[in-house]
C-alpha cells in the first residue's frame, strides 16, 4: 500500500515539475507584473498625498500674502505652485486668488494671465468657468468684447449657466446689440432661482430696455373645503 501511495505522489510529482517546467516563466512574469503593479499604484497613491500636502502647504502661504495684499509676493508664490503643483486643487484656487489680488493692486494684465491659467488648465469644470467668468469681465473692461465673449463660450459650468447669461447680456449690450444683449438677460432671469436677490438685478436691467418679465403670482396655500 505504502509502495502505490509512493509511485502516485511521484506521478504527481513528475507532472508538477512538468507543468512549471512548461508554464513556470509565464506564471512567474504574472505575479511579478500584478506585484510591480500593486507597489506603482501604492506608491502613486503615497506620491499623490505628499503632492497635496505640499501644495496645502504653499496655498496657506499664498493665502497669507493675499490676505495682505501683498500682490507681488502673491504672484510669486502662485507662480511656483502651478510649476509644481499644478495638477492639484490648489494651484487652480491659488490662481484666482491671486488674480483677484492682482486686480484689486491695479495690474489687471497680470491678472488676465493668472485667470487665462487657470481657464487652460484646471481639471475642474468649476473653477474653468469661474475664471472665464472673471475673466471675461476683465477683457469686456479693456473693451475686448469679442475675446470676452470667446471665453464665455467655454463657460460650460451648468450652475453658472445664469451668470454666463447674465455677464454675456453685458458685453453685449456694451456692443451696442441691443435686442441679443436682451435675449441673454432673459435668459439669465429664466435660469437663476428666484430666491437669490441677485435676480432682481437682472430684472432691472430688462426693464430699462423694456423687456421687463412677466410678474410671477405668489404660491398661496390652498383653502380648504
Amino acid at each position: 500500500m505504502a509502495t502505490h501511495l509512493d509511485l502516485e505522489e511521484q506521478e504527481q510529482l513528475d507532472q508538477l515539475k512538468a507543468f512549471w517546467k512548461q508554464y513556470g516563466n509565464l506564471i512567474t512574469w504574472a505575479v511579478t507584473i500584478v506585484l510591480a503593479g500593486f507597489a506603482a499604484w501604492n506608491g502613486w497613491n503615497w506620491w499623490q498625498r505628499e503632492q497635496a500636502v505640499k501644495a496645502a502647504a504653499m496655498f496657506d502661504e499664498l493665502q497669507r500674502a493675499a490676505d495682505a495684499g501683498d500682490a507681488a509676493k502673491t504672484t510669486g508664490i502662485f507662480n511656483d505652485l502651478k510649476e509644481r503643483f499644478g495638477g492639484t486643487s490648489f494651484a487652480q484656487q491659488g490662481g484666482l486668488l491671486a488674480a483677484r489680488v492682482q486686480f484689486d493692486k491695479g495690474t489687471p494684465e497680470a491678472a488676465i494671465t493668472a485667470l487665462g491659467w487657470v481657464a487652460d488648465n484646471a481639471s475642474e469644470t468649476e473653477y474653468r468657468t469661474v475664471a472665464k467668468l472673471r475673466l471675461a469681465g476683465l477683457l469686456a473692461d479693456q473693451k475686448k468684447y469679442d475675446e470676452a465673449l470667446k471665453q464665455l463660450d467655454g463657460a460650460a459650468g451648468k450652475e453658472f449657466e445664469a451668470l454666463v447669461a447674465d455677464r454675456r447680456g453685458d458685453i453685449l449690450l456694451a456692443q451696442g446689440k441691443t435686442d441679443e444683449a436682451k435675449a441673454a438677460y432673459r435668459k439669465a432671469w429664466d435660469a437663476m432661482d428666484p430666491g437669490i436677490q441677485y435676480r432682481r438685478l437682472i430684472d432691472a436691467k430688462l426693464t430699462s430696455l423694456g423687456a421687463a418679465p412677466p410678474a410671477e403670482t405668489p404660491k398661496t396655500a390652498g383653502v380648504a373645503k
